[in-house]
C-alpha cells in the first residue's frame, strides 16, 4: 500500500488495482452499451450526432472532436438530463472541472487491462504531450491535495509506463516550504533532506490551486493552473468562456447548453436576481468545487440563510435552478426540469448527474471515464414548509469535507456504468454521445479562454484577468 500522507517515491511495479478503484467498481462488469460507446471512435460519433442533429455540420463536428487543445488536456463535465415544457430532452452542462475525479468509479472496459483509464489517459495524452515539449532537467511527479486513491493510481501507472520512479507529493494549502518549493518557476520536491527538480508533474491539486502553483511554470504541469483560472475551477470565467465559444460555433449548429447564468453578481444583488428567476435559483461561489459553495434557493428561508453567511470572495454567479415541474426557475429560454433516475419500486425519482471525463491527445479528444451520482432524497412534486431541504433533493456531489480538512466520499449514491446501476440512470447511447460532445465543447471553450489569459511568451496577463474577473480577493491569491 502506497503511503499518501507524505512525499513518496513510487517505483515501477507498485500498481495494485484494489488500491485505486472503489471495491464496487473493481468488481463490476461494465455495461455493454457503455463499452460500445467507449470504443465507438470519433468519426462514428460525429456521424451519429449529425444524423440526430441535422442543423450541425458534419465537418464542423468532426473538427471539434479532432481539435487538439493547447493547455486544457484533461477535463470532465457534470451534466443534467433535462426536459422542457414541450418535452424536449436536453443534456445541460452544470460545470466543467479541470483535473476531475472518476477513474476509481469506472469499471474496466477490458478485464485484462487492470490499470483501466489511468493508463488510457497517461498513454494517450500526458506522455505524448511531453514528447512535444522542451523540458527542464528533473524527475516526474504527481501532486495532489485530495483523492489519494486516484493520485496514487496515476503515480503507479506513470512509473510503470515510463520505467522510472515517480514522486507522489501531497500539496495541501499549508504545505508550502515543507514538501515542495518553486525555484525560478521550476517545481522542486523534497526527497529525504534534499529537494529535487521536476521536469513534468501530473496535477490533482483542485482546491484553489492558484495559491500554491503559478498559472504557468517551467515545469510542465498537466493541466497548467491557467486552465483552472480560465474556467476549469473558476465558474465565473467558465460562463464567459461558454458564451464566447458559442458565438463561434453556433453558425455550425452547435451550442454549449447551460442553465441561464448571471455572472459578476455582488452579494447585495443576489435577492434581486433570485426574484427575477421566479423566487428559485442557484447561487455559487465561483471558485469552489466538490459541491462546496453551492446554494440552492427554493424558499425565502434558504435565501435568508445564505445572506447571513460570511463569504471569502466578493463576487458570485446566479444560475437558473433546474428542479421539478412546478418549481424550476424561469430563464430566458423557459423552464428546464430534471428527468432524473428511473422510478424505483416505491415510485421515487432522484436527481442524477452524469460525469463525462475526456482527454486530449495528438489526434484530438477521447472519452476516459463516465459515472453518475444521485441526490440524497427524491424529488417532490410541490414545495412547502415540510419539504426536504432543496440541496438534499438537488445536490449530487459525493465529496464530504471533514472537520479536520480531510475529504471523504458518500459512495452509497454513486451510480456505476455497470450492468446493475446503468439502467437506473435512464440514459442511452445517444445521451452518452450528446454528453461527450457537450464536454468536448466546454473543455475547448475554456482552453480558448486560457489562451487569452497568456501573452505570446506564455506569461500570465494578471491585469487583463483582473479586468474580466474583477474580484480583488481572488487576484491576491494568485502566485507567480
Amino acid at each position: 500500500m502506497i503511503d499518501v500522507t507524505r512525499p513518496t517515491v513510487v517505483e515501477p511495479g507498485e500498481f495494485e488495482p484494489q488500491n485505486h478503484f472503489y471495491p464496487r467498481a473493481h468488481n463490476a462488469q461494465i455495461h455493454p452499451l457503455v463499452r460500445y460507446f467507449m470504443e465507438l471512435g470519433n468519426d462514428r460519433i460525429a456521424q451519429r450526432y449529425c444524423h440526430l442533429h441535422p442543423e450541425a455540420g458534419t465537418e464542423a463536428v468532426t473538427q471539434a472532436l479532432a481539435h487538439v487543445t493547447r493547455h486544457f488536456r484533461w477535463g470532465g463535465a457534470d451534466l443534467f438530463t433535462t426536459t422542457t415544457d414541450r418535452g424536449q430532452r436536453r443534456l445541460v452542462v452544470v460545470e466543467t472541472n479541470s483535473c476531475p475525479s472518476g477513474q476509481k468509479s469506472m469499471p474496466l472496459i477490458h478485464d485484462n487491462e487492470e490499470r483501466g483509464g489511468y493508463e488510457v489517459l497517461l498513454r494517450r495524452s500526458f506522455l505524448p504531450m511531453l514528447k512535444r515539449r522542451v523540458l527542464v532537467e528533473g524527475g516526474l511527479a504527481v501532486i495532489f491535495d485530495k483523492n489519494p486513491m486516484e493520485a496514487s493510481g496515476y503515480a503507479a501507472t506513470m512509473a510503470d509506463l515510463t520505467g522510472e520512479p515517480v514522486h507522489l507529493v501531497p500539496m495541501p494549502p499549508d504545505a508550502e516550504g515543507r514538501d515542495y518549493r518553486w525555484v525560478d518557476r521550476i517545481l522542486e520536491v523534497r526527497t529525504g533532506d534534499a529537494f529535487v527538480p521536476i521536469r513534468a508533474a501530473f496535477r490533482y491539486v483542485t482546491q484553489q490551486p492558484w495559491n500554491r502553483i503559478p498559472p504557468m511554470a517551467r515545469t510542465v504541469i498537466y493541466n497548467p493552473v491557467v486552465a483552472c483560472l480560465a474556467g476549469g475551477r473558476n465558474k465565473m470565467l467558465a460562463a464567459k468562456a461558454y458564451d464566447l465559444h458559442n458565438a463561434t460555433i453556433e453558425r455550425d449548429g452547435m451550442k454549449i447548453r447551460t442553465p441561464e447564468t448571471i455572472w459578476d453578481v455582488a452579494r447585495a444583488e443576489i435577492p434581486m436576481w433570485i426574484q427575477r428567476m421566479g423566487g428559485v435559483g442557484v447561487v455559487k461561489n465561483p471558485y469552489s468545487n466538490a459541491g462546496q459553495g453551492v446554494y440552492t434557493i427554493t424558499r425565502q428561508s434558504e435565501l435568508d440563510d445564505f445572506m447571513a453567511l460570511e463569504h471569502t470572495y466578493d463576487r458570485f454567479i446566479v444560475q437558473a435552478l433546474i428542479g421539478n415541474q412546478d418549481w424550476s426557475s424561469r430563464g430566458r429560454d423557459g423552464r428546464l426540469y430534471h428527468v432524473g433516475t428511473v422510478p424505483n419500486r416505491r415510485g421515487r425519482i432522484f436527481v442524477a448527474d452524469l460525469r463525462v471525463m475526456v482527454g486530449v491527445g495528438p489526434e484530438g479528444f477521447f472519452p476516459v471515464a463516465i459515472y453518475a451520482r444521485r441526490s440524497r432524497t427524491p424529488l417532490v412534486d410541490t414545495l412547502d414548509d415540510d419539504s426536504p431541504a432543496s440541496w438534499d433533493m438537488l445536490g449530487t456531489n459525493l465529496s464530504l469535507k471533514n472537520p479536520d480538512g480531510t475529504w471523504s466520499s458518500d459512495t452509497g449514491r454513486l451510480l456505476l456504468m455497470d450492468r446493475r446501476d446503468f439502467n437506473q440512470v435512464g440514459v442511452g447511447l445517444d445521451d452518452l454521445i450528446e454528453g461527450y460532445l457537450q464536454t468536448v465543447l466546454s473543455v475547448t471553450a475554456i482552453d480558448e479562454m486560457s489562451k487569452k489569459l497568456l501573452t505570446q511568451k506564455s506569461v500570465f496577463r494578471r491585469r487583463f484577468f483582473a479586468q474580466i474577473n474583477p474580484d480583488p480577493t481572488l487576484i491576491e491569491e494568485i502566485i507567480e
